[in-house]
């Protein structure tokens, strides 16, 4: 169920991003994807495992990590930087590519979370749960974020002359 709301929130997300950023040039858009990145990422991250450590992170995570939250802001701003560069080399839309990459990107983070950390058996509410909804689930919610990084970087753009 929560799939099919995260698919539905990216129909409503993405269809009018990509209308309305195929005026701007991808490659001038770089600059603006990579400080969306980082601070929605860098927000996201820390407002996540603040609020939800008791519930979540706990079971994978020393407390100690937790105070290294924010630092996530310098990985998806180098994440983003790295996804538009491949969109702008593909044939299409890129800001379409970007958001589909960043599903793929949700894909590999959840396996890495699966397989390296081991969350399907150390998180009690998620233990029993088979891997391919995780996926399937990651990669809907994943093309939702990386879309609201993509507003965020048009307003940038746009609005701000970034």
């Amino acid at each position: 169920m929560s799939t099919l709301l995260f698919a539905g929130m990216d129909l409503l997300v993405l269809l009018p991003l990509v209308y309305v950023f195929r005026r701007v040039v991808s490659t001038h858009a770089l600059r603006a994807i990579g400080v969306s990145s980082a601070v929605f990422w860098g927000v996201l991250a820390t407002v996540a495992i603040f609020g939800f450590w008791e519930f979540y992170y706990q079971y994978i995570f020393p407390d100690w990590m937790r105070w290294l939250a924010p630092l996530d802001a310098l990985l998806y701003g180098a994440i983003g930087i790295g996804l538009w560069w491949l969109a702008i080399h593909l044939p299409g839309p890129t800001v379409l590519w970007f958001v589909l990459l960043g599903g793929v990107q949700g894909i590999l983070e959840h396996l890495l979370g699966i397989y390296a950390l081991g969350i399907l058996e150390k998180v009690p509410w998620l233990q029993g749960i088979p891997i391919t909804p995780v996926l399937v689930f990651s990669f809907f919610e994943y093309i939702f974020y990386w879309s609201l990084v993509a507003w965020m970087a048009l307003i940038l753009v746009k609005v701000l002359r970034f």
